[in-house]
């Protein structure tokens, strides 16, 4: 692990923020244009990349984020921007590199895709499509999106969208390849494969239980990589939470949030409501990041060693966090959280090396 080489990003879908705790809910627009001035935040607090996802569904204004990161490439200078995740299987690839591609070119070389399946399948009756080609969406798609990436002019015939002869992409990409491209990952085997088939970096979306199970996934994802041919790449994890000046307010604050948004997944999804001792849980053994810096940091540390982590994307708004409390999220994680898990580390290794090194002949032990 080089430390120098971690990266720390923030994700948003775009949910609908407040005023206050509890209080007036800003307007889809107003939400629009705050999560543009976080994403300005990020950047004075240090962050590495920001990232928006792809919802269609009331409460989000992520649905065409190539416009929100567009505006905020003309407000910042060093994040790079990115997606989490860009839903594939109901994008045309050519649109989208086209989107990205002028992103790219705009933003001075920070553009960054997260592509992926889909865990909320709202676009696919939006825009037309059969949720029993879920798998062969993807990887037609994601197949035609590699080669728009990588050559230049492109030629190819398949069955999702009309076929291309000799087409030139426009604005070209600075160089084949340039605009890094991840695989988004819930939890399938099938997913982790597909990465390293094509040699992308595989971001996993752990949103609960212990990320420890995640581990396999990793395991199975380097040895792919060597069977394909492809060198050690890098992993990624996105998870939910809050960072708040104590333990006790960021758990008090995020409570009432993530239990209404679970509540909903629930209805739609048709598992068990939320609990409160189920999301106690996942404070302190799973996968919300909620508490205060030092808290936060340790657990994000203790991931990115177990799960050979070089990048953590942390989803700071949910349901309708206030504006305040997601500011003061943004500013922690920058500017404590991040600098503070490079220092743990830099710790462990430190120690882990001088543990491994034999003791000279003849020194005291």
């Amino acid at each position: 692990m080089n430390i120098e080489e971690l990266e720390f990003g923030l994700n948003t879908f775009g949910e609908v923020s407040a005023e206050t705790p509890g209080g007036e809910l800003l307007t889809e627009a107003e939400t629009v244009r705050l999560v543009i001035d976080e994403a300005v935040l990020a950047e004075s607090v240090g962050l590495d990349v920001f990232s928006i996802g792809e919802h269609y569904r009331n409460g989000h204004v992520d649905t065409a984020g190539h416009m929100i990161l567009g505006t905020i490439a003309g407000r910042t200078d060093k994040i790079r921007l990115g997606t989490s995740v860009t839903v594939l299987s109901t994008q045309d690839p050519v649109r989208l590199f086209h989107n990205f591609s002028t992103l790219d070119a705009a933003s001075n070389g920070r553009a960054q895709l997260i592509l992926g399946r889909a865990s909320s399948t709202d676009s696919f009756p939006l825009f037309g499509y059969d949720l029993a080609d879920y798998e062969h969406l993807f990887e037609e798609k994601l197949e035609l999106f590699m080669r728009l990436r990588s050559e230049q002019p492109v030629t190819w015939d398949g069955t999702v969208r009309p076929g291309l002869t000799e087409q030139h992409m426009s604005p070209a990409l600075a160089t084949p390849a340039s605009i890094p491209t991840w695989i988004g990952v819930g939890g399938s085997p099938q997913s982790v494969i597909r990465a390293a088939h094509y040699g992308l970096p595989l971001m996993l979306a752990i949103i609960g239980g212990q990320p420890t199970r995640f581990a396999p996934y990793v395991d199975l994802y380097y040895r792919a990589l060597d069977q394909f041919g492809h060198p050690r790449l890098p992993v990624g994890q996105h998870s939910l939470g809050l960072v708040a000046d104590s333990d006790k307010e960021a758990i008090e604050a995020y409570w009432p949030e993530w239990n209404r948004a679970m509540l909903g997944a629930s209805l739609d999804r048709g598992f068990p409501a939320p609990t409160r001792r189920q999301y106690d849980g996942e404070v302190e053994h799973g996968a919300l990041f909620v508490g205060s810096p030092d808290t936060v940091a340790a657990k994000v540390a203790d991931d990115m060693m177990d799960l050979d982590l070089t990048r953590f994307d942390f989803k700071y708004d949910i349901g309708n966090l206030s504006r305040g409390l997601r500011a003061r999220s943004i500013e922690l994680f920058g500017s404590e959280v991040a600098p503070r898990v490079r220092k743990l580390l830099a710790d462990r290794m430190a120690a882990k090396t001088s543990e491994s090194e034999p003791v000279a002949a003849g020194s005291e032990v």
